[in-house]
């Protein structure tokens, strides 16, 4: 039985969660400026040329260590509401999110863009078709460590 409008936090179950989180993200793909999506091969140029998006790798740090895009910070899909500074970038930059296959970027796309983040970019083909092309794969987890 419907009992009203949710009063507080604690009315939210999961399932309530994963649906706003699931139609923000719907919303959020038809929303922000410029290109939505950025192909493996237009990436791989700007990563060449000198001149990419901040891109960030929004999977587990096991899937980051075992290879990533060139030049991709990490930073887990789920911490992004509370580490996003540690992306430095300035809410107009171009920022690239990626996993392995999709979902988990479109909650970090979603995240960002709560927090103002207004021109984030999809990867064609994510992180599994960036390895299916046998592109370059950079293992440095040391460098930017979680």
């Amino acid at each position: 039985m419907y009992g009203g409008p949710l009063q507080n936090v604690s009315d939210f179950t999961p399932s309530t969660f994963l649906v706003i989180l699931v139609l923000g993200s719907l919303t959020v793909s038809c929303s922000g400026k410029g290109i939505s999506h950025m192909t493996q091969d237009q990436l791989l140029a700007a990563i060449e040329q000198g001149n990419p998006p901040t891109i960030v790798d929004v999977r587990s740090q096991s899937e980051y260590e075992s290879g990533h895009v060139p030049g991709a910070r990490h930073l887990p899909f789920y911490a992004l509401w509370s580490r996003h500074e540690e992306i430095q970038a300035k809410s107009e930059d171009p920022i690239m999110v990626y996993c392995e296959h999709g979902p988990r970027a479109g909650i970090a796309k979603f995240a960002l863009w709560t927090l103002g983040y207004t021109t984030i970019i999809y990867l064609d083909g994510h992180m599994s078709g960036w390895k299916e092309r046998k592109l370059p794969i950079s293992n440095d987890a040391g460098k930017n460590p979680q």
